[in-house]
Order: C-alpha cells, then structure tokens, then sequence
C-alpha cells in the first residue's frame, strides 16, 4: 500500500499570514537550539533533523553507540516543546500489548464487574522507541501501525493517537546477538536516518563539566501542540517549484540499479534502490528546512540538505560496495554531487 502522505500540487505564492507565520517559526526554532543547547552539548545537525521530521510529520530512525544522550535530547524536545513523552524499552519478550495496552477488569457501579481499556505508553504525543531492533517482530508490526496510521488496534479496537504524535526509534549498531533488524519495507516507514557521532574532545569535556554538577535545568516550554499542528500545515503550504519537483524524483529514481536510470558505477554497488515514499520525504523534508531557515520556497540546497538522511537508510548495498568499504552514505554522496547541475 503507498504511503498516505500526499504531496501539494503547483506552487502557489503564501499569503501574508504565511509569511509572517513563517518568520515566527524561524525565530522558535532558533530558541529551540538555545534551548536544547543549555543541556545537550554540540548535536547541531541532529537538533535540526529532529525539528524537521516533527514540523514535517515524519518519523525518526536514532543510530548511535550508547551514551550519546538519544533519550535525553528526546525527552528534552518533549519538554520545550510542551508535550507528552513517552519511552519504551523494547525488549526481546515485550509484546504489542505492552505498548499498545489492554483491556482490564474493573469493579464499576453497582457492583457489576466490566472491562476497562488502559492506555499503554504509545498513547502520547513523542514516542522513544528505545532499542526498537530488539523487540520481536510482531511488536514492532504495531509500533509501525501507529506510525503509519496515527492509530492503533487493540482488542479488535481502533484508537485515534493525539496529534502532533512522533516516534524516533534508536537501533544499537554494536549489539547484533538477540536482535531482530528492520526489514527494509519497516524503515522504509521512517521519513530520517538520523546518524549520531562520537562529540569532539572539546565537546566531550564539556560534556564531563555540565554533567557531573547540579541537575540538569528545566527548559523553557516555547510552544504547544495546537501551535506545532499549526506550524504543520504550514510546513506542507511551503511553494516548491517545478523543477524541485523533478530533482528529486530524478534523484531517487537514480539510486535503483534495475531501472536504466541509474549511473554505470552505482548498479553493481546498489542491491535495492528508494522507493517513491523516499520522494515525498525528499519534498516534505526540504519543505521543514526551509521553513526552518526562513526562507518562503523551497531551493535546491534544501533537497540535497536533506538526501541523506532521506536516502541512506533506503539503500541496500551489494557485497561489491562492502568489500570497496562503500556505504549507503558514500553512494547518495557522490550522487547529489553528480546531480548538483541537473535542477
């Protein structure tokens, strides 16, 4: 089944009301990384992926070795943002009820006994899928239900999730024993690959300083969720012109090595290209980022900002480009560079 984002049509100028709408979100989201940055040290690029798939309604795919504070900076864009947060730790016997909830017996009025429908953790609006790889198959299959449908089903119950509702899921690439890897149809259903780094010596001592005092501070709350919805939509009103349009369709079209449009050196390096959900979140991310910046129309340098963690995580690599120690990264590289002069 295609995806059920669904991309505007021409573009069309912003009102007036846009346009101011759109300097307002630039100004927050600059207080957002001030913020964020009086508890969480460097991640700059991370802070603004994270802000992107939550203006753009994606969802987020953390990769990192432990103690690069994933939940930490989670929790805390919870708490400027003025919403609920939720973690779960997936574990290998957690089961689709433990997050979804359940139906439990209840003494009601009169003495009669009735079965009463507890929320489980899912039921909030940012979703730390702690370890996601981790859980069995079929508890990862409703997870990704409420990802994709903004609901979920228990006991045969369909429930309506609050929005604004976002999951970033984190996978521990250096535990591989016990785990159970996200088929490519299951990532496919995340808008980012979000990729986190070791920090600079600089930042890891400042990191040692900030951390190993006081508590850490409450953060200011900067908006709330009527106001996120609202910057939501304003997010998908952003113009896009025609031949951004046409770039990136090009762009992911090129990463499939069986259908002649790809470059001679990719097809033997590439097993399996992006699919057409990798278009709609080239758009739906650039659209988020130039908002962010302030800017009123989607440019070129907004799409190639966002290709990699769009398309990374959406290519299957052969075991040419393993024993070449090329990844999915190095091939969306070169060919946004490649495609730097086609837009």
């Amino acid at each position: 089944m295609m995806s059920q984002t669904t991309l505007a049509g021409p573009a069309e100028d912003l009102n007036d009301d846009d346009v101011s709408a759109i300097d307002e979100l630039g100004n927050v989201y600059q207080r957002l990384r001030d913020e964020l940055g009086r508890v969480i040290v460097g991640q700059r690029d991370v802070i603004e992926q994270l802000a992107i798939c939550l203006f753009a309604r994606g969802h987020g795919l953390l990769m990192g070795v432990p103690g690069l504070a994933k939940t930490l900076l989670v929790s805390k864009l919870a708490e400027t943002m003025s919403l609920k947060f939720s973690r779960i730790q997936f574990t290998p016997d957690l089961m689709p009820m433990d997050i979804t909830g359940t139906d439990i017996l209840q003494d009601g009025a009169g003495g009669r006994r009735e079965f009463q429908f507890v929320h489980g953790p899912v039921f909030a609006n940012i979703i730390l899928a702690d370890e996601i790889n981790r859980a069995p198959p079929k508890t990862q299959a409703a997870m990704l239900e409420a990802m994709q449908e903004r609901r979920v089903t228990a006991i045969g119950k369909p429930f309506v999730l609050d929005a604004p509702f976002l999951v970033l899921a984190t996978q521990n690439p250096v535990e591989q024993e016990g785990t159970y890897p996200l088929p490519e149809a299951q990532l496919d259903r995340f808008m980012f690959l979000i990729e986190l780094d070791y920090p600079s010596e600089e930042e890891e001592i400042e990191i040692a300083r900030t951390t190993t005092g006081d508590e850490l501070p409450e953060l200011d709350h900067l908006l709330h969720a009527p106001e996120i919805i609202a910057y939501q939509n304003l997010v998908r009103r952003v113009p896009v012109p025609d031949h951004i349009y046409k770039y990136a369709a090009r762009l992911a079209r090129k990463t499939r090595p069986h259908g002649g449009t790809a470059p001679d050196w990719l097809k033997p390096l590439v097993s399996w290209g992006a699919g057409p959900r990798a278009v709609q979140n080239l758009i739906l991310g650039a659209r988020a980022r130039a908002a962010l910046s302030g800017s009123y129309m989607v440019r070129l340098e907004d799409i190639q900002h966002v290709s990699a963690p769009v398309l990374t995580h959406r290519l299957i690599t052969s075991f040419a480009a393993q024993a070449e120690g090329l990844s999915a990264k190095d091939i969306v590289r070169r060919l946004v560079e490649e495609s730097g002069d086609e837009a």
